[in-house]
């Protein structure tokens, strides 16, 4: 009841909050945490080398639609769309998303985004492992950038008899205008300051070739020891 309290009192806040929610996320585990490249490494690695079959055939069985939802703030003069309406992944697979952010007006602006993952109790196994939430994205007047998401659903989730029903899973964000004083860096010549991703710094080893190729054109480093698995 407190927790709930505490969501609805977040919704509608400005970019001044950012900072708050990003602590209470990273507290509470809300909305999707931002895991850890080598816990999620572990988990792979565990899979291959002492595999559940009972588990991989209910993974293979169920068939999860993550959902894409974007929003700007009211003076934000961006648009902000997902590239693909949704995906189809099972439980235990790895998944790299796009968003689309153009800035439409004539100058530089700068913006943070926040995100939620629904229904909350799906949310647990959601794990992004890099993103772009939380850390300001400065486009140049006109530009138009696509903004990467990696994320691991966790096969766990196939166990939890409260998710026996979750067939779609809906990832948001949102994103908030920086006021040019508050911005962390403000290129001299108005300039990109390129897409910045949040998260612990490398991809997890194990993942798919094609993610992995997908992940590195976005910017997204891959861990050096990564043996990744060819499709």
């Amino acid at each position: 009841m407190y927790l709930g309290a505490v969501v609805l009192g977040m919704i509608g806040f400005s970019y001044a909050s950012v900072p708050l929610y990003r602590a209470f996320c990273q507290a509470t585990g809300y909305g999707g945490a931002v895991g850890k490249a080598h816990n999620i490494e572990a988990k792979l690695k565990a899979r291959e080398e002492q595999p559940n079959p009972s588990l991989e055939e209910k993974c293979a069985k169920r068939e999860i639609r993550v959902w894409f939802s974007s929003d700007v703030a009211d003076d934000m003069p961006w648009s902000f769309k997902p590239t693909q309406e949704y995906v189809t992944v099972h439980p235990g697979e790895s998944t790299l998303a796009f968003f689309t952010a153009h800035n439409k007006s004539a100058h530089a602006i700068t913006g943070v985004s926040t995100y939620n993952v629904v229904p909350d109790k799906a949310a647990y196994y959601f794990n992004k492992v890099q993103c772009f939430c939380f850390e300001e994205q400065r486009l140049r007047g006109g530009e138009e950038v696509d903004m990467p998401v990696f994320f691991y659903l966790d096969p766990e989730l196939v166990e939890d008899h409260n998710c026996r029903n979750v067939h779609d899973i809906t990832l948001s964000y949102t994103f908030f205008k920086v006021d040019e004083d508050e911005a962390d860096s403000k290129p001299a010549d108005g300039s990109s300051s390129g897409v910045k991703l949040h998260g612990p710094g490398e991809l997890p080893a194990g993942i798919p070739a094609a993610v992995a190729a997908a992940a590195a054109a976005a910017g997204a480093p891959l861990a050096q020891s990564a043996a990744v698995k060819a499709q």
